[in-house]
C-alpha cells in the first residue's frame, strides 16, 4: 500500500512509521508546510520521499493521511477529496469532527473519506516526536461511519486493528462532547495551572528542584504546541465552555470548604472523586 502523509508531525508521523513497522505500507510519501519538517521527516525514515505538492501527493496514493492542526483541515480536506478517485482512501486525525464533516457533507466524494480520532499523543511535536508505538493498545474513534463507502469503511478498520487499535463508533456531535470531558479540559487545565505556578512562582530553580512526579505529570500537557492547541478550543468552543463551567464550579466548592475549614466535607468530595478508579484503571 502506498501511504501519503499530509503532516509529518507527531501524529502524521507515528502513524507512518506504525504502518512501516506493521508491514501496511510500501512507501510513503510526505507532505508538509515546512521544509524542515519535511527534510527531519526524511531524514528519520518517517517516510520515503517528499511530494513537491498536494497533488503530486495525492495521485499515487492507496490511503491519505490528513494529520494536520483542526483549522486548516477545513480547508484541506474538501481539496484533497476533489483530487482522489473512487480507488482511494482519505482519513484524518482531526480532536474535532462536527465542523469538518459539515465541510464536506455535501462533496461528490464524501464516500471515500473516513473521519477518525486516534486517542492517543504526547505533549511534544515535530518529526522528532513520533512514536512508533504511539496507537498501540489505544482507541480509534471513528465518526459518522454511515457517510462512508463501506469498502472504504472496512478498510480503514482492518488497518487500524493491525496497529492493534480499539474502535469505537460515535456521531460527530456525540465525539466532540466527549473529547471536551476526556481530554480539551485536561489541556486547558493544564495549561491553566502552569500559569498559576509561573505567576506565584518566580524562582525557576526552585520549581526545578521542588517539582515531584505529581506536579510534573499534571502541567506535562501544558507543553503542548498552541498551534494544535488554539484551533481544537476554537472549534470545541461550546463544549469547552460547558466543561470548563462545571470545572470551575468544583473548584469553586472546594475552596469554599478550605476557607470554612470544613475537612470532613473536602474529605467526602475527595471520596467522590476516587470514583474516576472504576473508569481508569
Amino acid at each position: 500500500m502506498i501511504v501519503t502523509v499530509i503532516g509529518v508531525g507527531l501524529i502524521g508521523g507515528s502513524l507512518a512509521l506504525s504502518l512501516k513497522q506493521q508491514g501496511l505500507a510500501r512507501r510513503i510519501i510526505g507532505v508538509d508546510q515546512n521544509p524542515a519538517h519535511l527534510q527531519k521527516a526524511l531524514a528519520l525514515g518517517l517516510i520515503d520521499e517528499a511530494a513537491p505538492d498536494l497533488t503530486a501527493a495525492v495521485q499515487p496514493a492507496d490511503l491519505v493521511v490528513a494529520a494536520v492542526p483542526v483549522d486548516g483541515l477545513l480547508t484541506l480536506l474538501p481539496q484533497v477529496l476533489d483530487l482522489v478517485t473512487e480507488r482511494q482512501i482519505v482519513i484524518d486525525a482531526g480532536s474535532t469532527k462536527a465542523a469538518l464533516l459539515a465541510a464536506v457533507a455535501g462533496h461528490p466524494r464524501r464516500g471515500r473519506f473516513v473521519a477518525v480520532h486516534p486517542m492517543a499523543g504526547t505533549e511534544y511535536s515535530g518529526p522528532e516526536a513520533a512514536l512508533a508505538e504511539l496507537f498501540a493498545g489505544r482507541t480509534l474513534v471513528i465518526c459518522d461511519a454511515a457517510g462512508s463507502d463501506p469498502d472504504a469503511l472496512q478498510r480503514v478498520e482492518t488497518l487500524f486493528r493491525q496497529l492493534p487499535m480499539r474502535l469505537v463508533y460515535l456521531d460527530a456531535a456525540e465525539h466532540d462532547v466527549h473529547t471536551a470531558y476526556v481530554s480539551h479540559i485536561s489541556h486547558i487545565t493544564s495549561f491553566a495551572l502552569a500559569l498559576t505556578v509561573l505567576e506565584k512562582e518566580k524562582e525557576e530553580q526552585r520549581i526545578f528542584d521542588l517539582a515531584s512526579g505529581g506536579f510534573a505529570s499534571t502541567v506535562r500537557l501544558a507543553k503542548s504546541s498552541p498551534a494544535m492547541w488554539v484551533p481544537i478550543f476554537r472549534q470545541n468552543r461550546l463544549n469547552v465552555l460547558d466543561v470548563l463551567d462545571e470545572h470551575l464550579h468544583q473548584l469553586q466548592r472546594m475552596r469554599e470548604l478550605l476557607q470554612q475549614e470544613d475537612y470532613a466535607a473536602f474529605a467526602r468530595l475527595i471520596e467522590q472523586a476516587n470514583h474516576i478508579r472504576r473508569i481508569i484503571k
